[in-house]
């Protein structure tokens, strides 16, 4: 049987923030990419998308509906695609979804995707108002 993990039924959703090689030093004891290493990945690119909207520092406060839906092997083309979902007067919801190639293939699968929260903050650490558009 042949691997399916090229024939992705939707595409990616926002826009490219970071495409990355998951590497060995990255892997869990079953030798996959473990899932720490992919929200990382995943927390830098709502961050980037963050800073860009707030023009300023931020923090991630809540991480909603991770769920792992395939794993990512070593060697596999790992590409992170933000959007903006909403933004009220400090605060930013960003949805980001995780997108694996295998590097000898040329489709690529959805791995998983979260709604990270942000909210800008000050100088001072406190939290500030998202500047207008």
């Amino acid at each position: 049987m042949g691997d399916d993990r090229g024939k992705a039924a939707k595409q990616p959703e926002g826009d490219l923030v970071i495409r990355t090689i998951a590497m060995p030093a990255d892997t869990n004891p079953a030798g996959d990419i473990f899932g720490g290493w992919l929200m990382a990945q995943m927390d830098l690119a709502a961050g980037n998308l963050a800073a860009a909207r707030s023009r300023g520092r931020n923090a991630t406060v809540a991480v909603d509906g991770m769920q792992f839906l395939r794993p990512v092997k070593v060697g596999d083309e790992v590409t992170l695609y933000a959007r903006l979902q909403s933004a009220g007067r400090t605060s930013m919801k960003i949805r980001v979804e995780a997108w694996a190639r295998n590097r000898f293939e040329t489709g690529s699968f959805p791995v998983t995707e979260a709604l990270f929260v942000f909210v800008a903050l000050d100088d001072d650490g406190q939290p500030r108002a998202l500047p207008d558009l």
